[in-house]
């Protein structure tokens, strides 16, 4: 098992050394250079020249990777000109709340999925299993701000139970302290992850079922929650595991839709003000985070498969 882990701590620290090298020739490649980029079309030669001379831009390439991985290394993540502060500085203001939507909807989205795609496997081709089944499927086709846009519409706006913006609290805690605001995010960013990982597990599931070990302990005279729990639970578990890890990438993206949807005060809204804005640092800075988020979720998932499938260590 220890050798295990380090082939795999090893391979991604390699692909983070790749999503940096990837992440920082696609900001050099900005046509007329990070300097036009951020001053504007308007700015003079001379200007652009003493930025590049006071922000070592002038340097060669290969100079210029080195001095930022040094200072990423350091935590030191660029400097926002936009907004007049340290990329490191916001992150670390707004990665919190993100930490609490999206974890709190990636813990129930498997909460809920798990037990209903087992559910479906058991009564397979039956009417829970069609209405498991269809309800996946419209989710899982339905774009995140679509949905959003129904729940707004329901329960905000028909209804008027919940509000249609966040909380604009700025620490978790006081986002907490209006827990009302964030139900519909939440809902949202929760209905579009399970929808995807029930279907794996029910299709997990029904493959466990068919094995000999689920036949050998039936036979043996298990009761039939003991096969589910003991035998075949862990067993399906793995590929779900796995698609834990990958899935934050597309679980993130779902959530900066849905930031801006719902004016959530996160990283995801702060990617997009960036983008319109041309904050090319802060956009750098984000754009590795999430990146590195990927890598560790793949690790991560890979160190739990090998613990619920031993094989996998060799």
């Amino acid at each position: 098992m220890t050798g295990y882990i380090i082939r795999r701590l090893l391979q991604a620290v390699v692909v983070i050394l790749g999503v940096t090298m990837i992440a920082f020739g696609m900001e050099h490649l900005l046509p007329g250079g990070i300097a036009r980029a951020i001053l504007g079309p308007r700015a003079t030669q001379v200007a652009i020249n003493v930025f590049d001379k006071q922000n070592g831009f002038d340097s060669p390439i290969w100079y210029q990777y080195w001095v930022w991985l040094d200072h990423l290394l350091h935590g030191n993540l660029g400097f926002s000109y936009k907004e007049n502060r340290s990329v490191d500085s916001i992150i670390a203001s707004d990665l919190p709340r993100d930490v609490m939507l999206v974890g709190t909807s990636l813990v129930l989205a498997v909460l809920i999925a798990i037990p209903i795609g087992v559910l479906q496997a058991v009564k397979r081709n039956q009417a829970f299993d069609y209405a498991g089944t269809a309800t996946s499927f419209v989710l899982y086709s339905m774009p995140s701000y679509a949905l959003g846009l129904i729940l707004i519409s329901v329960f905000a706006i028909e209804i008027k139970v919940f509000p249609s913006e966040a909380p604009q609290q700025s620490t978790v805690w006081g986002m907490l302290g209006h827990p009302v605001g964030i139900i519909l995010p939440v809902i949202t960013l929760t209905l579009v992850t399970y929808a995807l990982f029930s279907r794996y597990m029910r299709s997990s599931a029904i493959d466990s079922l068919a094995q000999d070990y689920i036949k050998t302990a039936r036979a043996k005279g298990l009761s039939e929650r003991a096969v589910l729990w003991r035998h075949l639970l862990r067993n399906s578990l793995v590929p779900v595991t796995t698609l834990v890890g990958i899935s934050l990438p597309a679980v993130f993206t779902a959530g900066l839709v849905l930031e801006y949807l719902f004016n959530f005060q996160g990283l995801g809204l702060q990617y997009f003000t960036a983008a319109t804005d041309d904050d090319f640092p802060l956009m750098l800075g984000i754009t590795v985070l999430v990146g590195t988020a990927t890598v560790v979720g793949n690790l991560l998932a890979d160190l739990t498969y090998a613990v619920l499938d031993p094989r996998v260590r060799y």
